[in-house]
């Protein structure tokens, strides 16, 4: 684990990367990264998120300089702005059930191709998916979801990138933290090794590549 910069975190994601940004509604979102995100302006995102938040607030500043080309997540009902960009057919909307969300996201993390889900079957959800009768009954193949950069907010984190979460911010950032190629966490408090109990670490430190630095 590196401790960086904001700026200099940022600076690793080009124009048109896929990122997954932790939090639910902004709780547990990494702040000080989306804040760098639209001041450096990168541009073309496919933005893997739960919710598009609300305007200025989280993920929902990425929105209000469109800079968001895709966005995967459950919805985005609270914020007008993007909905008038999904209405105008200048981003790409897939919203998918949570429970199917998060799953995607853990079998990425885990390895696996994909998950199988009743959820969704004999709707409209099941078009241009696969079928599979297991038992007698019938499941939807959802496929694994991964991401270039995983932007993590945490509470604590240590020298050695190990990472605790507190309370409801800890949503879905610990799944997230497993399903990326590079892994940024924006934590609150940066602690020597030792400070966090083994018991009381979520994300271990090999997961993490880079801790925003206090600061």
């Amino acid at each position: 684990m590196k401790p960086v910069s904001a700026e200099e975190a940022v600076a690793m994601i080009p124009d048109g990367a896929t990122i997954m940004v932790g939090g639910f509604m902004g709780v547990g979102t990494p702040q000080r990264l989306l804040d760098e995100l639209v001041r450096q302006k990168k541009s073309r995102l496919s933005l893997i998120s739960n919710d598009a938040a609300t305007p200025g607030n989280g993920v929902g500043k990425l929105f209000e300089g469109s800079q968001v080309s895709r966005m995967i997540g459950t919805h985005i009902g609270l914020n007008p702005k993007a909905q008038q960009q999904m209405l105008g057919k200048q981003i790409t909307v897939d919203l998918i059930p949570q429970g199917t969300f998060v799953e995607r996201i853990r079998a990425g993390g885990c390895g696996l191709g994909g998950v199988l889900t009743p959820t969704g079957v004999g709707t409209q959800v099941e078009e241009g998916k696969q079928k599979i009768e297991v038992n007698g009954k019938a499941y939807l193949l959802e496929t694994a979801l991964r991401a270039d950069f995983a932007l993590v907010h945490a509470f604590l984190a240590d020298y050695a990138g190990n990472l605790s979460y507190a309370l409801t911010a800890r949503n879905f950032n610990p799944v997230m933290a497993m399903a990326a190629d590079t892994v940024i966490v924006d934590a609150e408090h940066i602690v020597p090794v030792g400070v966090i109990a083994p018991d009381h670490v979520v994300t271990p430190g090999p997961l993490v590549d880079y801790v925003v630095a206090n600061g």
